[in-house]
């Protein structure tokens, strides 16, 4: 029977002992490094908590609410048709005034002095018209008896006919001299309010000058800058419009005017209003409220702006399944309304969006949704 090999002494101190007893404990702490690395790789991702808002889609009125000012649809500036030397001033800012009223006066010394003129063209025209009528007729019986010769007959013709045209030249001076002479008298051509008169007695204004501006009454309108997200949807909302003096009455508008181009510094479309059913407490220059209403309502969910993110591809949101997981969404908005949005498309009935830190997380992270309070 063969009897087991057993170590000696001698064997245990060979030198390859010393060696063995150094890699084991190091083979052992190799295992237990793996061990520790393959739980680390095993254990999940933890779970990162938002807050998230669950979408609910209403029926949204689209209505906007501008700032607009009274102003009439006629404005003139009214100017004397002849150059001169102001006189006087009747009219003051702000003055109401009836048609044909007088509103200022030129010094009419030297339009005097020309309708004289005139006349004296006239008198004289007149004198050498008589004449040549009468030697006329004179070169006619001569050249009848023939005691004169055709060519002295057609003297005497054209002579006539030069001192009718010079009378007829003389009579239209006459005219053109009395209508200075009343242009120097400046009359309002509608009933109205005088907004402005930039010229002062002692003043010497050209012909065509502006002299006074006078806003007509017949047709008062509210003036409105429209943003340009708004001009389309404008040219069919319903208007009303409230002063601000009177607050409980409103008053029907109707769009009239809209400008085709945009103003450059404030990137706004001007509009005119007419307002339909004026009385006597809507006056020029007061300030109003403008509100337009789209006939058709529609659905819009409202969020936070918060919950807004654009990564290159348009306004998004983020939306958290029932598992956790994030998915990026494009949606459609309808209108800002200071710390909200309405959001017309994207997103569906009863989603969560995230509505906090949406630049901080990226698609498919898991994450914990926790319902935000209302806002």
């Amino acid at each position: 029977m063969q009897r087991s090999p057993t170590v000696s002494a001698a064997m245990l101190r060979t030198p390859a002992a010393p060696y063995s007893r150094l890699i084991a404990p190091l083979l052992l702490a190799g295992l237990v490094a793996g061990c520790d690395s393959g739980k680390k790789e095993a254990a999940p991702a933890p779970e990162r908590p938002v807050l998230t808002t669950t979408v609910h889609y209403k029926s949204v009125n689209q209505a906007r609410s501008l700032a607009a000012i009274i102003k009439p649809r006629i404005e003139s500036d009214l100017g004397f048709r002849v150059s001169g030397k102001v006189a006087k001033r009747i009219v003051q800012n702000g003055d109401r005034v009836r048609q044909g009223q007088e509103l200022l006066l030129l010094d009419t010394n030297d339009l005097e002095l020309q309708l004289e003129q005139a006349e004296a063209e006239v008198r004289a025209a007149t004198s050498s018209l008589a004449q040549a009528d009468a030697d006329e007729k004179r070169a006619v019986t001569l050249q009848k008896d023939g005691w004169t010769p055709t060519a002295t007959l057609d003297k005497a013709r054209a002579a006539a006919a030069e001192a009718r045209g010079r009378l007829t030249r003389a009579q239209r001076s006459v005219e053109l001299a009395r209508n200075a002479l009343n242009y120097a008298r400046l009359e309002a051509d509608a009933d109205g309010v005088i907004t402005a008169t930039p010229v002062e007695p002692g003043q010497v204004i050209a012909a065509g000058q502006p002299a006074v501006r006078l806003a007509r009454l017949g047709e008062l309108e509210a003036q409105v800058a429209i943003p340009e997200t708004f001009v389309e949807r404008a040219k069919g909302a319903k208007g009303s419009l409230t002063l601000w003096s009177l607050p409980e009455h409103h008053y029907q508008v109707k769009l009239r005017e809209l400008s085709p181009t945009a103003d450059a510094a404030t990137r706004t479309y001007a509009a005119r209003y007419s307002i339909l059913d004026p009385d006597e407490a809507v006056r020029l220059g007061m300030s109003a409220t403008l509100t337009l209403s789209e006939a058709d309502t529609q659905g819009a969910a409202r969020l936070p702006v918060t919950a807004l993110f654009n990564h290159g591809r348009g306004p998004s949101v983020w939306v958290a399944n029932e598992a956790g997981k994030l998915t990026a969404r494009n949606v459609s908005i309808a209108r800002y309304e200071g710390k909200t949005v309405l959001i017309s498309s994207g997103v569906n009935e009863g989603d969560k969006v995230v509505t906090l830190g949406v630049e901080k997380i990226d698609e498919g992270l898991a994450v914990r949704p926790t319902e935000s309070l209302s806002f």
